[in-house]
């Protein structure tokens, strides 16, 4: 019987990693860098989800970009000093895009507030140490386009912006979200076309994540090959949305994906992001959570990732 395409392009992928591992042995001897997005943590203090994330043996945190005014969001000494306290390190900050900043909005007083939400929380990642700021390029949450020159309004007022990424030495990092929750850019074909749009040296990087490449694209394998160079963190879920190992994404061969474009590098992180199924996420990031939840969902994931990436390095 013949092969499954799914099957024959997983085939490809560990016949790829395997010739790797022959050829080129010692690029599998570093694992990949593991942090956590901790928005989905909704309104629990940072020093409890610090204190989580330490427990599960991690090393960095992705903080919920929070600073939606000047008044707002995470402060500098105190966020500095917890993580301090549990040896966390920031990887990056998680941009939050909805209707109220909005890059791409018919409304100008809501592109203006994008640009200074931008301008915060690049200005905070930097001072964090982080390496990339997530950025959406429309509102999650809305599906249905304003008009056809969403992507025009967009690309313009990401660029009015997009020094202050070069002046702090931070990535901009497009994330495509699938097609339930966000009018524009869907899949990496459509984040490169818009990185290309936006022409600059501070608007180079790509966000995945394998939630939504399960909608806009072929394989997610494939997808991660596509990005390439240009994958600065990739959020995980499985394919329910829950922790991993609790659904049936392969993440096997994302795993060897990861070290075929050499992801196991400074800079570059993994980043679980496990926030249950349904349409718009962002009701996570308003409400109290289960800390006992939490902390099977945080101590699971991680444990069953590193288990699964230590079964593909000993193949």
């Amino acid at each position: 019987m013949n092969l499954q395409r799914v099957d024959e392009w997983r085939d490809d992928i560990r016949d790829r990693f395997l010739a790797l591992r022959r050829d080129d042995p010692s690029r599998l001897g570093r694992r990949l860098n593991l942090s956590w997005s901790n928005w989905g943590f909704g309104l629990e203090d940072l020093e409890t989800s610090a204190d989580r994330l330490a427990r599960a043996g991690l090393g960095y945190i992705e903080l919920h970009g929070n600073h939606y005014g000047p008044d707002l969001g995470y402060r500098l000494d105190e966020t500095r000093e917890i993580l301090a306290r549990h040896g966390l390190a920031v990887s990056g900050v998680c941009g939050m895009f909805a209707d109220d900043n909005d890059l791409s909005s018919n409304r100008a007083i809501h592109r203006q507030a994008a640009i200074e939400y931008i301008r915060r929380e690049v200005a905070f990642t930097a001072a964090m140490g982080g390496t990339y700021l997530l950025v959406v390029p429309g509102s999650v949450g809305r599906p249905v386009a304003y008009d056809d020159a969403e992507f025009d309004r967009s690309v313009a007022t990401l660029r009015l912006v997009a020094d202050v990424f070069t002046e702090h030495g931070i990535k901009g990092a497009i994330e495509p979200i699938r097609s339930a929750e966000i009018s524009l850019v869907r899949s990496v074909a459509d984040a490169v076309e818009y990185i290309e749009a936006v022409g600059h040296p501070g608007i180079q990087h790509i966000n995945g994540d394998v939630y939504h490449m399960q909608s806009e694209e072929a394989n997610i394998p494939r997808a991660i090959l596509e990005a390439g160079d240009r994958l600065v963190n990739l959020h995980m879920a499985d394919s329910n949305r829950m922790g991993l190992g609790q659904g049936s994404l392969d993440l096997d061969t994302v795993i060897m994906a990861l070290y075929l474009i050499g992801h196991n590098t400074d800079g570059r992180f993994v980043t679980p992001e496990p926030l249950g199924p349904g349409g718009a996420p962002y009701p996570a990031m308003n409400s109290r959570h289960d800390p006992a939840e939490l902390d099977e969902l945080v101590l699971g994931s991680i444990a069953y990732f590193r288990e699964r990436e230590e079964a593909v390095l000993a193949l």
